[in-house]
């Protein structure tokens, strides 16, 4: 599970290694392409080899959109967890498939408006691994912590996360580009229905996935990355995403290109892309 892109959409960033993380390094394929290294290129970072070089131009190539969308996930993010921290008032969030740590993680933003919030990841990489004690930093009044547990397997995660998260109080569910990772979208959907319901009242799920729907060539694009034996991805449509939010009060403007969900300029001004999101509450 390394998520945030359409063809795997993990975050960029740079980490030197270290001696305890020498085993996990050990385990990275140089051979093929890594999806959160390409996200990685994509967003101007240096974590990525010739293999992912080559496959993220190729994306390029049938779907020149794919960069803006990189960078218009990030923003998404920083927009949804400022709404959530400053609006709503949450101070505990939980962010699967966290991918390469990069300016702007969850933890970076909410604890800027609040130091006090504590902030579980979730992704089972080897790469993530390598990368994760840039993730474990935190303000003295709150926490970050990092959890290996696998996507497909949504009680573990609870249990993992509830050693540093109160489930009685709300919490913030982050999944960005991970459940495109899960071939099948009725056990897509039953991954997300189970984490949402171990949530308790008051908590908000932020979701969004990869589309096909604006852009000619991503469809062709995801298809032939998917062939390089990297692992694959689902684009999946609007009307789809939105059926994820099923039983939550889904804020305005509703699963939307994420450039138009609340922008911090006018909308007018704002392209659409292959891209949709949104943000629900639980009742």
């Amino acid at each position: 599970m390394h998520a945030r892109g359409p063809c795997g959409w993990g975050r960029g960033g740079r980490v030197s290694v270290t001696a305890d993380s020498y085993d996990q390094q050990q385990k990275i394929d140089t051979t093929v392409p890594h999806s959160a290294r390409i996200w990685n290129y994509w967003l101007g970072g240096r974590d990525h080899y010739l293999v992912d070089r080559d496959a993220g131009d190729a994306y390029v190539r049938l779907a020149p959109g794919i960069v803006d969308i990189a960078r218009s996930s990030r923003l998404f993010l920083r927009r949804a967890v400022r709404h959530l921290v400053g609006e709503v008032g949450i101070r505990q969030f939980l962010d699967i498939g966290t991918g390469l740590p990069t300016a702007d993680s969850t933890h970076e933003v909410a604890q800027l408006l609040a130091p006090e919030c504590r902030v579980v990841y979730v992704d089972n990489d080897p790469l993530v691994l390598v990368h994760a004690r840039a993730l474990l930093t935190s303000t003295p009044e709150g926490s970050t912590t990092y959890v290996e547990t696998d996507l497909h397997d949504p009680e573990a995660i609870v249990a993992e996360a509830a050693k540093t998260l109160d489930f009685d109080q709300p919490i913030g569910l982050i999944m960005l580009n991970a459940l495109g990772h899960v071939a099948d979208y009725a056990e897509a959907r039953s991954i997300a229905d189970r984490l949402v319901s171990a949530l308790p009242s008051g908590s908000h799920l932020v979701l969004a996935d990869g589309t096909n729907v604006l852009q000619s060539g991503m469809a062709e694009a995801q298809q032939q990355y998917n062939k390089s034996g990297a692992l694959p991805y689902v684009l999946r449509t609007p009307e789809e995403l939105t059926r994820y939010f099923d039983g939550l009060e889904l804020l305005e403007p509703g699963v939307v290109t994420l450039p138009l969900w609340r922008p911090d300029e006018p909308s007018a001004a704002l392209e659409p892309l292959d891209e949709a999101g949104g943000v629900g509450r639980k009742k």
